[in-house]
C-alpha cells in the first residue's frame, strides 16, 4: 500500500469520546502517536490522545489489540512495535481508532487511560545511533554566505545528502535542561584558545526522522521502498556551541560544539498518521543537476516532502517573572529540504551501512528563504551581529543562561483535521564549575 494511502483514521468527521482530542491541537484522534510513559514507576508504550494517554500495555492485556502486536505493546521501548511491518502497524492504528472513536467500547478502555500530566514522558525508542543531516538549503546558504560570500555552497552539496555521525547517549525529552558546554574557543585575533563556557550557544530546528526496520549490513535501501524503513517523525532540537563549532570543525567537521545535549519531542508521530499531509518534493532550480539514479524515484517527487508547519519560540527568565507569553521567533514549513527524508534514508544505507530500529536521523535545520523562517540564531543575528530584540527590551545574539527555547510543529492539509508534534523544549543552565 503507498505510504501517502489516506484510510478511515484520517476522517475529519471522525471523533473521540475522550472529549479532550476533540480540537486538541496537537493530539486528535486522528493523530494517534506513540511515546513511552512512566506509569505507577513503570515504563510503559502510550497513545497520545487529546490530554490523556492510553497504556498499550493494559489494552494487551485485556484482549483488546491485534494477536499479531500484542507481545510489542507490552515491551517498555517503542523499538519492536514501530518496527513492525507497516501493514501490521497500520492493522493496530485501525484498531486503536476504533476503540477511542467508538462509544460502545469506552467502558473496557477508560480503565486503561491516565492523564498525560501524571506521567513522565521518556525517550520512545532505545537510540543505537544518530546521525545528523544538512539538507536545509536554506539554513546552509544563510551559514555559507557568512564565511564564503562568493560560494556558500560547496561542490557536492546538490550531489550528495551531506551528514555527520552524532552522539546518542546525550539525546534527552522535552523538558530536561541543557547545561551550557565548555570547550574550546579561539577568537580572531587570539594567538592561542582558551577552554571556557560556550558564548555563542544556539539552537537548530530539525525534525527527527526514527527508523522502524533496518537492513543487513551490505544491503543497500532502495530509494523506492526507503519509505518503509521510516516509522515516524518528531521534532528536534540540535543545540550547537558556535565558537567550539568555528574553532573544531576543520578537517573532520562537528564534534564537542554539538554532541553534549539534543532534545527531541518524546510522541512519535507515524508516517501512516502524516499520509494526508505528503505533498510533492519543491522543485529544484534551473541549472540544478538531477539526483543520481539510486537518490531518483518519481513516486518520493510526488509524495515525499511533508506538510508541517514549523515554529520556534523563545521566553527569557525575565519574561517569564513579568508573565509574559513565549515569544516567536521563526515559523515556516518543513518542506524547505533540499532532499526528501526517503533520499537521506537510501543514501545513508547506499554504502552497506545496516541502519536498526531506533536509530534517529535529524533533518538539519530547517530554515526558510526570507528571516521569518530562519531556524537558529546563528542565521537571525547574522552571527551575532544583528541582536534580536524580546518584548523586554532584552537583546540576544545568541542564548543566555535561563532562555527557553521551544519547538513547535503542525501538519495541515485542506479537509484534514491538522495534527501535532506535541512539546519540545529545554531550558539553559548555566556551565559546570570548569575543573
Amino acid at each position: 500500500m503507498p505510504f501517502w494511502t489516506v484510510d478511515e483514521t484520517h476522517a475529519p468527521d471522525l471523533e473521540s469520546w475522550v472529549e479532550t482530542a476533540n480540537g486538541h491541537t496537537d493530539f486528535p484522534i486522528q493523530n494517534l502517536p506513540y511515546g513511552v510513559v512512566s506509569i505507577d514507576g513503570t515504563a510503559r508504550i502510550g497513545v497520545a490522545i487529546g490530554d490523556m494517554v492510553l497504556d498499550l500495555a493494559g489494552c494487551a492485556r485485556s484482549g483488546l489489540l491485534p494477536d499479531r502486536c500484542v507481545p510489542a505493546c507490552q515491551d517498555t521501548t517503542l523499538n519492536r512495535l514501530l518496527g513492525l511491518p507497516a501493514a501490521d502497524r497500520r492493522i493496530l492504528r485501525s484498531r486503536l481508532s476504533e476503540l477511542l472513536s467508538d462509544p460502545r467500547h469506552r467502558p473496557e478502555v477508560e480503565a486503561h487511560l491516565r492523564p498525560a500530566a501524571e506521567g513522565m514522558v521518556q525517550l520512545p525508542m532505545t537510540i543505537g545511533d544518530y546521525t545528523d543531516f544538512y539538507v536545509g538549503i536554506h539554513h546552509a546558504n544563510n551559514v555559507g554566505r557568512q564565511f564564503r560570500p562568493d560560494n556558500p555552497l560547496l561542490p557536492n552539496y546538490k550531489y550528495v545528502p551531506i551528514g555527520y555521525h552524532g552522539r546518542a547517549s546525550t539525546i534527552r525529552p522535552t523538558g530536561i535542561p541543557v547545561r551550557r558546554p565548555c570547550g574550546q574557543q579561539k577568537a580572531p585575533d587570539a594567538t592561542a584558545p582558551v577552554f571556557a563556557p560556550s558564548k555563542r550557544l544556539d539552537y537548530e530546528l530539525e525534525l527527527g526522522v526514527w527508523i522502524g526496520s533496518g537492513n543487513r549490513l551490505g544491503e543497500p535501501i532502495a530509494i523506492g521502498t526507503a519509505h518503509e524503513h521510516i516509522a515516524g517523525f518528531s521534532l528536534l532540537n540540535d543545540w550547537s556551541a558556535r565558537d567550539l563549532q568555528a574553532w573544531e570543525y576543520q578537517p573532520l567537521g562537528p564534534f564537542l560544539a554539538k554532541n553534549f545535549h539534543t532534545t527531541v519531542s518524546p510522541w512519535i508521530v507515524t508516517s501512516e498518521a502524516l499520509a494526508p499531509f505528503r505533498i510533492p518534493q519543491p522543485a529544484r532550480p534551473d541549472g540544478d543537476p538531477a539526483p543520481l539514479d539510486y537518490l531518483a524515484d518519481e513516486q518520493d517527487q510526488t509524495h515525499g516532502a511533508l506538510s508541517i508547519r514549523l515554529e520556534v519560540l523563545i521566553s527569557s527568565r525575565r519574561m517569564r517573572e513579568m508573565g509574559m507569553p513565549a515569544h516567536k521567533l521563526s515559523s515556516g514549513p518543513a518542506s524547505n529540504m533540499y532532499w526528501t527524508v526517503q533520499q537521506i534514508v537510501a543514501h545513508h544505507a547506499s554504502n552497506g551501512c545496516a541502519l536498526q530500529s531506533g536509530d534517529l536521523l535529524g533533518t538539519g535545520t530547517i530554515s526558510a528563504p526570507t528571516r521569518d523562517g530562519f531556524g537558529s540564531l546563528l542565521e537571525l543575528t547574522v552571527g551575532g551581529k544583528e541582536p534580536i530584540t524580546l518584548p523586554t527590551g532584552e537583546k540576544r545574539c545568541f542564548l543566555e543562561d535561563g532562555d527557553e527555547l521551544e519547538l513547535r510543529g503542525t501538519a495541515y492539509a485542506p479537509g484534514y483535521v491538522p495534527i501535532g508534534f506535541g512539546e519540545c523544549s529545554a531550558r539553559i543552565l548555566s556551565a559546570p564549575a570548569i575543573p
